[in-house]
């Protein structure tokens, strides 16, 4: 009788459960995994290289679509290794306002993974429980950056603008009676951070209507416990961080071992899983839901009570406001500068990383002294754990590579970049 040999199967790129385009060539002995081999480069986008053609401030959009589930805290890391660079302080409330939309983008994230991590293990409602939220999210976004995915609103020294006193009101439609259309407009009545705390309201049921779906289910815990474990030794040497990590048991989170910007002053808990299973990464992520919506909570009160500038006064960072650009030459001619030929950042290098809600997330910066980087590499968070996957799924079956995908929380415009 013959051996029967292992068999290679294609597991994507263009597979619903792949999270990008990921070609994954798995060996199979009927349906376990024996080997899993990621390749990756099929979105390479040259994002690292084309900032090299670029000034500082055109290259900042670029950082929005590298994951772009997460647009702001992508911004975060390169302002903060510009300003490094540039040795410039950035108005407090600039930075309460950064922290509260780094928290909108991190429950943006978890939201978008819960539900595709759902729908990857057949619990197909939670997709849609979970855009209904993201609506919300995505209209704060639009509010202050006129965007509702790719924002470019912080900026080099502070953030774009400050938050607007009015949002904007659906309008009555042929589809959509008076009365509808009154109750959609209900938390819009006042400015952005009105809306924004009658969110964080009613943000918390939201998460325990997950929880009553997800985490007692019998199915989905089938589908999670004991799948894909990690010890803590092993994510530390495998270079996991942010929800992996922690998942893990192991208790790492730059807000607090390495606090930037003002999360020295804000009150929050880290949780942590104990098997290091993808059901503890579940967990840990839906936790940090909740802990992110009392930190927005936090900003909120700091900035109605703390009005004041939103960006620098240094005029070869940040434009002058339009008001003194009408009357003064001098600063009009700053303002064409600026846009035209970009702000020259000092020789030197710096490298600054955010707590990115799929872990640290940063940017090394290499500047001669010109208007546009020498050199930007881009620390991402994903291909440290993609780069587990075969370890991961080893002796589970094909099914469980999907659940094992889903709960890394990839996004290949970060791994590709």
């Amino acid at each position: 009788m013959a051996e029967i040999k292992n068999y290679t199967l294609n597991f994507g790129p263009q597979h619903p459960a792949a999270h990008g385009v990921l070609r994954l060539v798995l060996e199979l002995d009927g349906e376990v995994i024996q080997r899993a081999d990621p390749h990756i480069g099929l979105l390479h986008r040259a994002t690292e290289k084309l900032a090299e053609t670029r000034t500082y401030i055109q290259t900042l959009p670029y950082m929005d679509r590298l994951d772009y589930v997460s647009m702001m805290s992508n911004e975060h890391a390169y302002c903060l290794a510009v300003e490094k660079l540039l040795g410039i302080e950035v108005p407090v409330r600039a930075q309460y306002i950064r922290v509260m939309f780094s928290e909108i983008t991190r429950l943006l994230n978890h939201l978008l993974w819960l539900g595709a991590h759902g729908l990857d293990c057949g619990a197909m409602n939670m997709l849609i429980y979970c855009f209904r939220e993201r609506e919300d999210l995505f209209d704060m976004y639009e509010a202050v950056s006129g965007a509702r995915m790719h924002a470019a609103y912080f900026r080099p020294g502070g953030v774009y603008r400050d938050l607007p006193d009015a949002m904007p009101q659906y309008r009555a439609s042929k589809v959509r009676n008076q009365r509808e259309i009154e109750r959609m407009n209900e938390d819009r009545q006042g400015s952005l951070l009105d809306f924004i705390d009658a969110f964080t309201q009613r943000f918390p049921k939201y998460v325990d209507e997950y929880e009553t779906l997800l985490t007692d289910n019998r199915i989905w815990k089938q589908r999670t416990v004991g799948i894909g474990v990690v010890t803590p030794e092993r994510a530390l040497n495998l270079g996991f961080t942010g929800p992996m990590l922690r998942g893990s048991g192991v208790l790492w989170d730059l807000r607090k071992t390495q606090p930037y910007e003002v999360y020295d002053r804000m009150d929050f808990d880290i949780p942590i899983g104990k098997t290091g299973d993808s059901y503890d990464r579940y967990l840990v992520r839906v936790h940090e839901l909740r802990e992110s919506n009392r930190i927005i909570q936090q900003c909120v009160a700091w900035l109605r009570a703390n009005p004041g500038p939103v960006i620098t006064d240094n005029h070869k960072v940040a434009p002058p406001d339009r008001e003194s650009m009408k009357s003064n030459m001098e600063e009009l001619i700053h303002h064409f500068k600026l846009f035209s030929e970009g702000m020259r950042v000092p020789e030197g290098e710096a490298y600054a990383a955010v707590e990115h809600p799929k872990g640290e997330f940063g940017i090394y910066i290499v500047s001669d002294g010109a208007n546009k980087p020498y050199r930007l590499k881009i620390r991402a968070p994903g291909f440290a754990h993609l780069a587990s996957l075969d370890e991961m799924a080893r002796g589970h079956m094909i099914a469980d590579a999907v659940a094992i995908i889903g709960t890394m929380d990839i996004v290949f415009g970060e791994i590709d970049r």
